[in-house]
């Protein structure tokens, strides 16, 4: 968990500095995202291009499959020998799926830890507010430790005057936590707020849905672009890929909503991007580029051959005056 913490502390300095621009948690988590996205977007092309290289070949696999059914290790040899013949590296988008992994866990505690990783104010500091307001009636942290900083923020605004706080934090502090507790109202919706507090009527229960929507969209797109591909995924795996957006939507209903924007936002600007990538690299498109690349290479190969001439050419004397006219 250090590194994810490492990470979302570096990954704040981008986030607090598009906010101290915008002035607006939301507006911030829009071209926070968009940045990160396009830093990612070579890795992601590589991933594409994985995907869809190892899709288009998913038929002369499995003709070496029924071929070396037996013989494990001679299937292996033949299928490694096409790969290589074809350019496709099946383990491409290992690396390029980690590093953008690594990424978005640290963009989550950046947006979870938003005093300690975004402020970069003093843990212990923050950890004794937390603390503090734990003692107040009527007022608690949320059970639920990575959400603790978000609650702070929350109620923020009715205990910063008091001297417990003012005895924690300094005023230029105190100053900067209320300039940012102001800028979680985006478009008029309380990004603190935790849609379970408002029930399943409340029109906060479209944080959940939309996580939802925007989880299964995106999965159902990347079935759709290497279909190939995922029809060899075992009944389990299909599974999982519509169990985990409704294990968001689940979380979204019960943390705060800046958390469940957040992967709304993300989960869209991915889907927009699966979509073009999609099409630029898909198995029918790479199929295409790599057949073109074949016949140039072919066209190239046999305009190095030298002409032979035919002996009632070389009789004639038709062979020598092409020559000439060659020369000339």
């Amino acid at each position: 968990m250090q590194i994810f913490g490492f990470l979302g502390s570096l990954l704040g300095y981008i986030l607090w500095g598009a906010f101290y621009i915008l002035k607006d948690f939301g507006l911030s988590i829009i071209v926070f995202t968009l940045i990160i996205k396009l830093v990612l977007f070579p890795f992601s092309v590589k991933q594409q291009k994985s995907m869809a290289g190892t899709a288009k070949l998913s038929k002369k696999q499995k003709e070496l499959q029924e071929k070396y059914g037996n013989n494990r290790e001679k299937y292996s040899e033949e299928l490694n020998k096409l790969y290589e013949k074809e350019g496709v590296k099946p383990m491409g988008g290992c690396l390029t799926t980690i590093i953008p992994l690594l990424v978005i866990l640290g963009i989550f505690y950046a947006v979870a830890y938003p005093l300690t990783n975004t402020l970069h104010l003093n843990s212990n500091d923050v950890s004794s507010a937390i603390s503090y307001i734990n003692t107040i009636p009527g007022y608690a942290a949320s059970a639920n430790p990575t959400y603790q900083e978000i609650s702070l923020l929350k109620i923020f605004p009715n205990i910063m005057n008091t001297e417990a706080i003012q005895g924690i934090f300094n005023a230029q502090e105190i100053s900067t936590i209320q300039m940012f507790t102001a800028g979680f109202n985006t478009f008029g919706v309380d990004l603190l707020a935790i849609p379970k507090d408002f029930g399943l009527f409340s029109w906060y229960i479209l944080f959940p849905v939309l996580c939802f929507a925007s989880n299964i969209g995106s999965q159902l797109v990347m079935t759709a672009i290497n279909k190939n591909q995922m029809a060899q995924q075992q009944g389990c795996m299909k599974v999982m890929l519509f169990i985990l957006p409704l294990f968001s939507a689940y979380i979204a209903y019960t943390v705060p909503a800046a958390v469940a924007f957040y992967w709304i936002i993300s989960a869209v600007i991915s889907l927009v991007q699966s979509i073009v990538l999609g099409k630029i690299f898909s198995p029918v498109q790479l199929t295409a580029n790599s057949e073109a690349r074949h016949v140039a290479a072919m066209l190239e190969n046999e305009a190095k051959i030298p002409y032979v001439y035919a002996p009632h050419e070389l009789k004639s004397g038709e062979g020598a005056n092409a020559k000439k006219k060659k020369k000339k």
